[in-house]
C-alpha cells in the first residue's frame, strides 16, 4: 500500500543505530507513524524537526503495518523559529499537544488546517497567543470534547439573546452566566470574552484562555489516557505570562 499527503512533523524518537520513528499529522490520514531510513543522520536530521511540514509518502505490506516515510521538505518552520525563543516554544507546545491527544489515523482536516494556520503565525507575537486559545478549544471541538460557550448551563439562555455568559462550568465545559453562577464563582472557571468575539483580547483574558483549555485537554482526553499536560505545553504557559 502507499499514500503521499502533505504532513507536519509531531516528533522523532531514534530507532536502532541511525534511523528513526516519526510521528505525523496528515489531512486524511490523521495522526501516522512510521519509520524512516537514516532519520537519526546528517541529511534527514533537520528535516525530522518537529513543526516542520513536509510532504510524506507513506509505504507499508497493509493499512495497519509500521511502514515507512520519504520525505521532502515543504516548510522549515523549526529553522525559521530558530532565534525566537518563545514562538519555539509554542511551536513545540503544538506538536506535543497534537501527539498526546490525537488518535492514531482518524482525519481531521479541519483541524490540520487550523493547525498549519497557527504554526504559520508563530513569528507573529501580538497574534499568535491568542490563535493558540482559539486552537485548543477547537482541538477539543474536534475530538468530541467541545466547550459550550454560547449558552447559560443553567438558564438556556443563549449569548445571541442577551445573556451575560462570564464563566465555564468546570464539570460540563458549558458557559454559565453571571446571575447563575455568581453563588458559584469560586468552583467556576472565568470565560474570557474573546472566545465569544465580545471585546479586545487583554492579556489576562489569554492567559485565563489557555488556563481553562489546559484544565479541559487533561480532564478530558490526557487523564483518562494515564498521562498529563506534557512539559512543553507547562512551559508555554509559564513564559509567556512570566512576571
Amino acid at each position: 500500500m502507499e499514500w503521499t499527503d502533505e504532513a507536519i512533523i509531531l516528533e522523532a524518537r531514534p530507532h536502532g543505530e541511525n534511523h528513526a520513528v516519526v510521528n505525523v499529522f496528515t489531512p486524511s490520514a490523521g495522526r501516522v507513524a512510521a519509520l524512516v531510513h537514516g532519520g537519526q543522520g546528517r541529511q534527514k536530521k533537520p528535516l525530522l524537526q518537529a513543526g516542520n511540514s513536509v510532504k510524506a509518502t507513506w509505504k507499508g505490506r497493509s493499512e495497519d503495518s509500521l511502514g515507512h516515510f520519504a520525505m521532502e521538505l515543504i516548510t522549515p518552520r523549526a529553522a525559521t523559529l530558530m532565534y525566537n525563543q518563545l514562538g519555539l516554544t509554542a511551536l513545540n507546545a503544538v506538536t506535543s499537544v497534537l501527539r498526546l491527544c490525537l488518535p492514531e489515523r482518524q482525519s481531521l482536516p479541519n483541524l490540520y488546517d487550523g493547525t498549519v494556520i497557527l504554526l504559520d503565525l508563530l513569528e507573529e507575537k501580538d497574534i499568535w497567543p491568542i490563535v493558540f486559545a482559539k486552537w485548543e478549544v477547537g482541538l477539543l471541538k474536534e475530538l468530541g470534547f467541545g466547550l459550550v460557550l454560547d449558552q447559560c448551563a443553567a438558564t438556556g439562555n443563549r449569548l445571541e439573546d442577551g445573556a451575560e455568559l462570564v464563566f465555564v462550568s468546570p464539570k460540563s465545559g458549558n458557559a454559565v452566566s453571571y446571575a447563575a453562577g455568581l453563588p458559584y464563582k469560586d468552583k467556576m472557571l472565568p470565560l474570557p470574552p474573546f472566545l465569544i468575539d465580545q471585546g479586545e483580547p487583554l492579556r489576562q483574558d489569554i492567559a485565563a484562555a489557555l488556563r481553562m483549555t489546559a484544565y479541559f485537554l487533561e480532564e478530558r482526553i490526557l487523564l483518562p489516557a494515564n498521562t498529563e499536560l506534557p512539559d512543553a505545553r507547562k512551559r508555554l504557559q509559564d513564559r509567556l505570562f512570566r512576571g
